[in-house]
């Protein structure tokens, strides 16, 4: 999919590294990605070129991600209130959101904040809610040997890491995320290699900001604002309980999708049965 990048400014001043693709479709409503992290840039175009023929598809960096620098605090209300400036720059009154990990969270918040710009929802492997963070680690630990895990321990105690430790460092974090053990350290390694530089501060910033008003507590207002259409899908093989999803997408009263032998990025694992389920949430969405 050929993809226009553009810069866009917030009304802070912060230009925002953006991609536009697809295809304008009449009565279609565009769709927004939303990557995870937080703390990462964009990752997210083999997904919108899974979509490219059915939709308007925009990605971007998160402010201090990728393209997009930022040194200021960050917080859930100024991620909520540049994806509102991005849809006002694109020119858009409702959107698809397409959220993946940490970005099904920032697709939670906006719909709270911004119901009415929102006509569809799309979530994958998120959001997780609940007590999943112990369980995923036990899950994490198990598909590391003792070597591998004695060495991310020792790479997470080190103060300044050099490329190639900061590599191997996310490397060892990121393989267990993948269902595939024999392809999983190759697909870690080059997002480890892509992916950089992480910005940790953001990370820790969102993820305390988050749990203030935490999406937990807002279920009901979440199901009552929620397009009939979302769906949520998700891999088995995520260390991240897809069992937490089921319950979910019953409490939300959305469909989920669970495909089996795939983990957090289940395109990449299976790409053929990702691309039918998104395809098809994709094509149950309202005009």
């Amino acid at each position: 999919m050929k993809s226009d990048q553009q810069f866009l400014e917030m009304d802070d001043g912060v230009r925002l590294r953006t991609w536009s693709g697809g295809r304008a479709v009449a009565d279609t409503t565009p769709l927004v990605l939303i990557h995870g992290g937080p703390g990462l840039p964009d990752y997210l175009e083999p997904v919108a070129e899974m979509a490219a023929d059915l939709h308007r598809v925009h990605r971007y960096d998160q402010r201090g991600t990728g393209g997009s620098p930022w040194g200021g605090d960050h917080t859930i209300a100024r991620q909520v209130r540049d994806l509102e400036l991005l849809l006002g720059a694109w020119g858009y009154e409702r959107v698809v959101l397409v959220g993946h990990s940490f970005g099904a969270d920032l697709a939670c918040f906006f719909l709270l904040a911004h119901p009415d710009r929102v006509a569809g929802v799309i979530f994958l492997s998120g959001p997780f809610l609940g007590p999943w963070r112990e369980p995923t680690r036990a899950v994490e630990r198990s598909r590391r040997s003792p070597r591998q895990q004695a060495r991310l321990d020792e790479l997470a105690g080190t103060t300044a890491r050099s490329d190639a430790e900061e590599v191997e460092f996310l490397t060892l974090s990121w393989f267990t995320d993948h269902a595939d053990p024999v392809h999983g350290w190759a697909w870690a390694s080059a997002a480890a290699q892509t992916r950089q530089p992480i910005n940790y501060e953001m990370n820790a910033q969102l993820n305390a900001d988050k749990r203030v008003a935490p999406l937990e507590s807002q279920i009901d207002q979440l199901r009552t604002l929620l397009p009939s259409s979302t769906v949520i899908i998700g891999g088995a093989g995520d260390p991240r309980p897809a069992s937490f999803l089921r319950p979910l997408g019953k409490r939300l009263g959305c469909d989920v999708t669970v495909i089996p032998d795939a983990g957090h990025e289940p395109w990449s694992e299976k790409p053929a049965e990702f691309a039918t389920a998104f395809r098809a949430a994709i094509q149950q969405l309202p005009g």
